[in-house]
């Protein structure tokens, strides 16, 4: 699998259903990050709102 370095990003967008840690416990310091937008929903459901958002743009 290949290693993306988006903490690098100028912007990242992290589609997720909460803000818990996860199975192994641990926090993601890129949720804290600067240049990280949080969108809370379930995967599918916010790629299909988001891709209909931008082909009205």
């Amino acid at each position: 699998m290949p290693i993306l370095d988006v903490d690098k990003a100028r912007t990242v967008v992290v589609v997720k259903r909460s803000l818990s840690p996860g199975f192994a416990g641990i926090p993601n310091p890129l949720f804290a990050a600067d240049n990280t937008l949080m969108y809370f929903a379930d995967g599918k459901k916010a790629i299909l709102d988001l891709t209909a958002a931008l082909a009205k743009a």
